[in-house]
C-alpha cells in the first residue's frame, strides 16, 4: 500500500550522489547506522521472546485468552514499544536522531511481513524466513531520514541533513538542484548507506514532473526492435529490427573477468594473515589491520567491476527506451540458470553473474516508463533461439555450444543471437499491432505469446510503484495485518 498517491503526470525517481564526509561526519554516520542495527535487533528480540512464550504457553494447555499478549508488528506499534523501552535499554538514544531508529524499525516490520505473508502462500517469489539478526559484518550499514531538514544546496557541492548538518558531495547535483530551484522537484526521503568500497552515498527519493523523452534525444527509424542478451564478450545485447537487421550490439564488459587475477592475489593474501576466525581452535578472534587493510582492497575491486557494469548497463538500456518506441526482451529466470550445475558449471555460473543478465529487464522496466516507451516481455518458454527467422522452423537438438543457427528446413544460416532478437522483434511487432487482444501470431516468431507490462497512458503512476519502496500494510486491518496477526500466533 503506498504512503501517498504520486499526482498526474509526476513520477518518483531517486538520486545518487558520493559524498565526502569528514572524520567527525564519518563517525556520526556509523553510529546512526548501528543505531538502527540495534533498534532492529532490540525489538526482534523481544518478537521472539513474546512468540517462544505464547508457543510454550499453549502446549501447557492455556487458552488462547489467556496468552501472553501479543505485540504488533506495524511500524507505529514497534515504535511506541521501542519509546517505551529505550530510556533503559539504550541511554545513548540522544546521540542519533530518531530516523536512524525509525530505520531498523521500519526494517524489521517490513521483514515481518512478508514472512508472515509468505508462510500463507500470498507472497510471490521463494519462501521468506524468519529474519535474522543483523551483524555489522553481514548488514550494509544505513540509514533513512524522512523528516527534518533535508535540501541541496544551491552550491551543487553539499548536502544538509538533519542531526548530521552539512555533507561535501564529490560530485556535483546541479540535475537534481536545478530541478528542485525550478519547482519541477521534491525531495521525499534521503537514504546514507555505504557500499564494499567504504564509499558513502546518498540517494535521494524524488518526485519528478513532466519525466518525458528529452528533446536532444534521437529517434531511431526503427520503432520497435528485440533485445536479445547473452553472456559471450561480443553479445551482450544484441538488438534487431523485425525486417531481419541487426541494428547494434554492445559487448560485454566483463569486468569481474578482467580483475580475477588481483582479486585472487588478494584474496590469497588475506587467508595468510591474522583473520577474524581461527581455524585450529574455531573460535572468533580481533582481526589484524592488515586483514582489515586487505578485505577494503578486495571491497574495492568488487566495487569497481560493479561500476563498470553498471555504466555498460544504463547507458544501453537508457538509449534503448529512449529511441525506440517498442522493446521486446526475454523474461529469463537467471537465479534458476545459476542454482544447479556445482562445480562442473561454475563458469557459466561466473559470467552470468558478471553479465547481470536479470538488472537488463529491470533497469528497462522503469525508463520505458519513463519516456513513454512500451516493454513487451516475452513468455520464459518463448523459443527465441530455437525458432528459424526464415521459415518460422524449429530446431528442438539447439546447445548452447551452437553459436550460429544453421535450419534444417530452409537451410539459412545466421547468428544465433541475431536470430533471437529477430524472433523478438516481430513478437513485439505483432503486440504493438494487436494492442489489448493479447498474444497473435508473429509469423516466424510464433510462440507461446508475450505480456505487455507498460502502459505508456499511466507514466506517473507506473513509474512511482516501480521506483519507491512497496509499504507493508499494518497489521490491523487488511489482508496483510490478518496474516500478520496469525502468524504471530503461531
Amino acid at each position: 500500500m503506498a504512503r501517498f498517491d504520486i499526482p498526474d503526470g509526476w513520477t518518483v525517481q531517486a538520486y545518487r550522489f558520493a559524498i565526502d564526509p569528514t572524520q567527525q561526519q564519518h563517525t556520526m554516520l556509523r553510529s546512526h547506522c548501528g543505531a538502527a542495527r540495534f533498534a532492529f535487533n532490540h525489538m526482534l528480540t523481544l518478537v521472539t521472546a513474546v512468540m517462544d512464550q505464547r508457543a510454550a504457553e499453549r502446549s501447557y494447555g492455556i487458552a488462547d485468552t489467556d496468552l501472553t499478549p501479543s505485540i504488533g508488528w506495524s511500524l507505529p506499534k514497534l515504535r511506541k514499544i521501542w519509546n517505551q523501552r529505550k530510556h533503559e535499554y539504550a541511554p545513548w538514544w540522544a546521540e542519533n536522531s530518531k530516523e536512524a531508529y525509525n530505520t531498523g524499525l521500519d526494517a524489521l516490520a517490513r521483514s515481518l511481513d512478508n514472512w508472515a505473508i509468505s508462510r500463507t502462500g500470498l507472497r510471490a517469489g521463494k519462501p521468506v524466513g524468519f529474519p535474522r539478526f543483523k551483524t555489522a559484518a553481514r548488514s550494509r550499514p544505513s540509514v533513512r531520514f524522512t523528516t527534518g531538514t533535508i535540501r541541496v544546496e544551491s552550491d551543487r557541492r553539499h548536502i544538509v541533513l538533519p542531526r548530521l548538518g552539512r555533507l561535501r558531495t564529490h560530485e556535483s547535483t546541479r540535475k537534481l538542484a536545478r530541478r528542485v530551484e525550478a519547482g519541477s522537484a521534491r525531495i521525499l526521503s534521503a537514504t546514507l548507506s555505504q557500499d564494499s568500497r567504504c564509499r558513502w552515498y546518498v540517494s535521494f527519493q524524488t518526485l519528478i514532473a513532466g519525466k518525458i523523452r528529452p528533446v536532444h534525444a534521437r529517434r531511431s527509424p526503427d520503432p520497435v526492435v528485440g533485445v536479445d542478451v547473452g553472456v559471450k564478450a561480443d553479445a551482450l545485447l544484441v538488438v534487431a529490427a523485425p525486417d531481419g537487421r541487426e541494428l547494434w550490439r554492445v559487448p560485454a564488459p566483463k569486468p569481474l573477468a578482467a580483475s580475477r587475477a588481483r582479486l585472487r592475489a588478494l584474496q590469497r593474501r588475506a587467508a595468510r594473515q591474522h583473520g577474524p576466525y581461527d581455524s585450529v581452535t574455531k573460535t572468533r578472534r580481533l582481526p589484524s589491520k592488515r586483514w582489515q587493510a586487505t578485505t577494503a582492497r578486495i571491497g574495492r575491486t568488487h566495487g569497481r567491476a560493479a561500476a563498470i557494469r553498471r555504466d555498460v548497463l544504463h547507458k544501453a538500456t537508457t538509449t534503448l527506451a529512449q529511441q525506440h518506441q517498442v522493446i521486446t526482451v526475454e523474461t529469463l529466470n537467471v537465479a534458476g540458470m545459476r542454482s544447479a550445475g556445482g562445480a562442473r558449471k561454475k563458469g557459466m555460473n561466473r559470467a552470468l553473474a558478471d553479465a547481470a543478465l536479470a538488472q537488463i529487464r529491470q533497469m528497462l522496466s522503469y525508463k520505458t516508463r519513463w519516456y513513454g516507451s512500451d516493454l513487451v516481455e516475452a513468455d520464459r518458454w518463448f523459443p527465441s533461439s530455437k525458432t528459424c527467422s526464415g521459415c518460422g522452423g524449429r530446431k528442438p537438438n539447439l546447445t548452447l555450444a551452437d553459436r550460429v543457427y544453421e535450419c534444417e528446413h530452409c537451410g539459412v544460416s545466421i547468428d544465433r543471437d541475431r536470430n533471437a532478437a529477430i524472433n523478438l522483434a516481430r513478437l513485439g511487432d505483432t503486440q504493438s499491432s494487436v494492442g489489448e487482444q493479447g498474444p497473435a501470431d508473429s509469423g516466424s516468431a510464433a510462440g507461446r505469446g508475450a505480456r505487455q507490462e507498460t502502459d505508456p497512458t499511466q507514466v506517473g503512476d507506473a513509474a512511482g510503484c516501480e521506483a519507491s519502496t512497496r509499504l507493508y500494510t499494518t497489521s490491523g486491518g487488511g489482508k496483510a495485518g490478518t496474516v500478520a496477526s496469525e502468524g504471530m500466533a503461531a
